[in-house]
């Protein structure tokens, strides 16, 4: 099996990748949350340059179709600031679209990220380097269903990563067993997003063991009341041998909570998070998690 993480510049072998934001957003809008779109190309390019003054290389960015990632700005903004980028195909939750954005794709949403995941998103040029769709709150719809499973489809096209947002991080089980059990994707192949959501370590734990990703992603928004628990569930997966299933991301969503803007933004995930995890399990650990777990982890892999 060989595998390169794809990046908007183009492909590289997976330890180029360095020191990784693994889930995060420099472009993002939703009617969900109106009048707070991350759309301004000088902030994010300003983020970026912060994240790389704090030590970071990488960040994978993982807006989906139809949600303002701009694909032809991230070439520019990497070249500049000297941060890969990965960019995403995929789709959220309904309630992010217009009915109308979603009528156009129904009958060919595979096709649809397998042509941006090989051709390129739009007239950009830019491949994407991950699928990414999303669950509901401890269930499944329809929706999540029909995304999932034109991303089951996509990744044995293509052998791109699938990355799962989950709603308040519950459902996780609920996803392994459609995308891995009936739908046959390695569970390596799947990165699980804000398991810092719902803190069940039971669950986290059930998880790791099936053999995917799991990526604690935040603090970027005030209601995240759970991120204190997080070092604590990162270090029971590593005493449990999971340490090398773990990623991290501080998943910026809204234009305040940049640290442009005088929120936490990416520089937050080594600036005060990575110093507060390798207290619990030591530098070394925390090293493996930043630079070596995402590499792996959104590697495009073909037989």
């Amino acid at each position: 099996m060989s595998g390169v993480v794809r990046t908007v510049l183009g492909d590289l072998r997976p330890e180029e990748l360095g020191v990784c934001d693994a889930h995060d957003h420099l472009f993002i809008s939703s009617p969900q949350l109106p009048g707070q779109e991350l759309n301004d190309a000088r902030a994010a390019r300003a983020e970026l340059e912060a994240f790389r003054t704090a030590g970071g290389t990488g960040v994978v960015q993982w807006t989906p179709y139809g949600m303002g990632r701009r694909a032809a700005d991230l070439p520019a903004l990497s070249q500049a600031t000297g941060v890969h980028v990965v960019c995403a195909t995929g789709l959220h939750q309904a309630a992010h679209y217009a009915p109308e954005l979603l009528k156009e794709v129904r009958g060919g949403l595979a096709e649809l990220f397998v042509r941006e995941l090989t051709e390129g998103i739009g007239t950009s040029g830019v491949r994407a380097g991950l699928i990414k769709v999303a669950g509901g709150f401890h269930a499944l719809d329809a929706h999540a269903r029909w995304t999932m499973t034109s991303a089951a489809e996509a990744h044995r096209a293509t052998g791109a990563p699938v990355a799962i947002h989950l709603e308040m991080g519950t459902g996780a089980l609920d996803v392994l067993d459609l995308l891995c059990g009936e739908l046959g994707v390695p569970p390596h192949r799947v990165i699980l997003g804000h398991l810092n959501r719902s803190p069940d370590l039971v669950v986290q734990r059930q998880a790791a063991e099936a053999g995917c990703w799991l990526a604690f992603d935040g603090p970027s928004r005030t209601h995240h009341a759970t991120d204190w628990r997080m070092p604590d569930a990162v270090r029971a997966l590593a005493d449990a041998g999971f340490g090398h299933r773990v990623l991290l991301g501080g998943d910026t969503v809204v234009a305040a909570a940049r640290s442009v803007s005088g929120g936490p933004g990416m520089p937050y995930l080594l600036r005060r998070v990575r110093p507060r995890l390798e207290a619990e399990l030591g530098k070394e650990a925390v090293d493996r998690i930043l630079a070596e777990n995402p590499g792996r982890a959104f590697a495009v892999e073909w037989s």
